[in-house]
């Protein structure tokens, strides 16, 4: 089962810094990420989602490889990569996966002018060695599935000044 966890900060670039963090934690093992988002809101009260993963590119190549495989076979390559390059484009555009759009983009609203909020939706982790790695972000802990034991110290973690 998977946990989700959303983090509030003041700024954008602190939401952009602990991604890297989990990153390089994920890297070592000590959590196990399937999606992690960072939702901004500028100045002007836009919201912006900044995936991890480009759908859309992935979906283009995907599909370039495929359509010129089909084309080859009824012996035009290039017409059959484009058509696969847009089609798995669209396809990447439309699929969503991990922790739903609509949800960050209704929470990211919430966000202060100018502020951030990163959306992790984790399988495993070790929790004391990735809350010691975190310790020095300072956010709010918006939402969580956790047990309220494990909200409770990641809170303590993250709010302490």
């Amino acid at each position: 089962m998977s946990d989700l966890v959303v983090i509030g900060f003041d700024d954008e670039h602190t939401a952009f810094e602990m991604r890297a963090a989990l990153a390089k934690l994920q890297r070592q093992y000590l959590i196990q990420m399937e999606d992690v988002v960072v939702v901004t809101k500028d100045e002007k009260g836009k919201v912006k989602l900044h995936q991890a993963h480009n759908l859309t590119a992935a979906g283009a190549v995907t599909g370039t490889f495929w359509g010129m495989l089909i084309g080859m076979i009824f012996l035009n390559p290039l017409l059959g990569a484009a058509i696969g390059a847009g089609a798995g484009a669209l396809s990447g555009k439309l699929s969503d996966i991990g922790i739903s759009d609509n949800f960050m983009k209704e929470l990211g609203e919430t966000l202060t002018a100018g502020g951030s909020a990163l959306f992790v939706l984790f399988r495993k982790a070790t929790p004391d060695k990735v809350l010691k790695e975190l310790s020095h972000f300072k956010g709010k802990v918006i939402q969580t599935s956790l047990s309220k034991d494990s909200e409770d110290e990641l809170r303590e973690v993250l709010e302490s000044t």
